[in-house]
């Protein structure tokens, strides 16, 4: 046969596009296919990541008031909730659920089984869990199925703006010529007012929801305020468990008592008790009926005590707290107040020990002269403190309401020398 010869077999060309068709469709296919289960699988660990954040936030919360084998088993519910068993597989067990130390210089979490401060969480879609991803069109190259893992780290930690710190949940008024030192924050969940003559030192925080809310005169002399301001906002937590705190301090709970409490009765006082009647070591009740208040003199001294009390307090000037709480569930405006010089801890240098609270489920004002040495202030109201308060040794003021305070204000950071104060844990993803 000839080669033009259209019966010619091995010289026909009809067709050849057809095998070319052939290659490039198989060839669409894979990168189709690649394409479609590359994507779902990535849907799918973008899925498991959002459930592991959840399961491992449930885990941390609940674990600061209760035991481990409870967080995880409400962290268990939630991870059902958000990937059911009988849709995913068996995503996540207790085993998966370790409770530990995060090291955040080291990017390391260390498991210890005792700990509250830490949780990781794994989830995993595997072959030899039976519940891997599988796929649609790569099983045709081969692949059948995809594993996919993730994992989430949640910590519990401390913000400093409530260890040292003004803290309001409405307004902080700062008036004028005042200082706050390297370390301390000042913030509040509305805006801050300042006045003239106001300095942030380096390493100072001033926060609100919006920055661009800060109150200030026109032409304000005030220094370092636009280096220390910063966008942020806090759940009151303290806030809200300030009633719990007191009454377990009533009820001689050992979550709240501090340390120098050594005799476990509670030693019930009438509204006159003088201060022979306090005793060391001991937490002591007062109940008052009828608007009535407690009176305490010039120059108290409370020392390795607690107060807890339903009563208006009202101190003469000197008083002083040294290792003591003074709690009042009062709810009206001045539940506690003072004339001129009240001091709250030891003047100590920051040294451990000597610190002391005052707790209000109503509102805190004291006169000119506060001085703060490891001290805290916490009222579900107001606080106002006016002129020559001295916080420079360790300061904590958490309020509900309005955080206010005069002129002539020193406040600095300790970092040290505030371990009694009471507080509230807050939770972040670590990785």
């Amino acid at each position: 046969m000839k080669k033009n010869d259209p019966n010619c077999f091995i010289y026909a060309e009809s067709g050849a596009m057809t095998a070319l068709g052939l290659t490039i469709g198989v060839a669409c296919i894979v990168v189709g296919g690649l394409a479609i289960d590359v994507a779902n699988a990535m849907m799918m660990r973008t899925q498991m990541q959002v459930a592991a954040d959840a399961v491992a936030h449930a885990a941390i919360y609940y674990r600061e008031t209760n035991t481990a084998n409870q967080a995880k088993t409400v962290a268990l519910d939630l991870a059902d909730v958000n990937m059911p068993h009988s849709k995913f597989g068996p995503l996540i067990t207790a085993n998966d659920i370790s409770f530990g130390v995060w090291d955040a210089d080291a990017q390391e979490f260390h498991a210890d089984p005792g700990s509250k401060t830490a949780v990781m969480v794994n989830l995993a879609r595997v072959e030899e869990r039976s519940n891997s991803v599988g796929t649609y069109f790569l099983k045709f190259a081969g692949i059948g199925f995809w594993n996919v893992r993730r994992a989430a780290v949640f910590e519990a930690y401390f913000p400093t703006c409530f260890e040292e710190g003004i803290v309001g949940d409405e307004v902080v008024d700062i008036q004028s010529n005042n200082q706050f030192l390297n370390g301390f924050c000042v913030h509040s969940n509305d805006h801050v007012e300042l006045n003239n003559g106001v300095e942030f030192q380096t390493g100072t925080v001033l926060s609100m929801p919006d920055r661009r809310d800060l109150v200030e005169p026109t032409a304000a002399n005030n220094t370092g305020v636009d280096e220390a301001l910063r966008d942020g906002v806090y759940r009151m937590r303290l806030i809200t468990m300030l009633p719990d705190i007191i009454a377990g301090l009533e009820n001689l709970d050992p979550t709240w008592l501090p340390d120098y409490i050594t005799d476990y009765s509670v030693k019930t006082l009438p509204r006159n008790a003088s201060m022979s009647d306090f005793e060391a070591g001991k937490v002591h009740v007062i109940n008052c009926v009828g608007g009535q208040r407690i009176n305490f003199s010039s120059g108290i001294l409370f020392e390795n005590l607690i107060l807890v009390t339903n009563c208006q307090i009202h101190f003469a000037s000197d008083a002083q707290l040294i290792n003591a709480v003074i709690a009042t569930t009062h709810t009206g405006s001045n539940s506690i107040n003072s004339a001129a010089k009240m001091t709250i801890g030891r003047d100590d240098g920051c040294a451990a020990d000597g610190g002391a609270q005052m707790l209000s489920l109503g509102s805190i004002d004291f006169s000119a002269g506060l001085e703060m040495f490891g001290g805290q202030i916490v009222a579900v109201d107001d606080i106002s403190f006016s002129a020559n308060a001295n916080g420079i040794e360790g300061a904590s003021i958490v309020a509900g309401g309005t955080a206010s305070g005069t002129s002539n204000m020193a406040m600095g950071f300790c970092g040290s020398g505030m371990e009694r104060n009471f507080a509230a844990e807050y939770f972040r993803l670590a990785i």
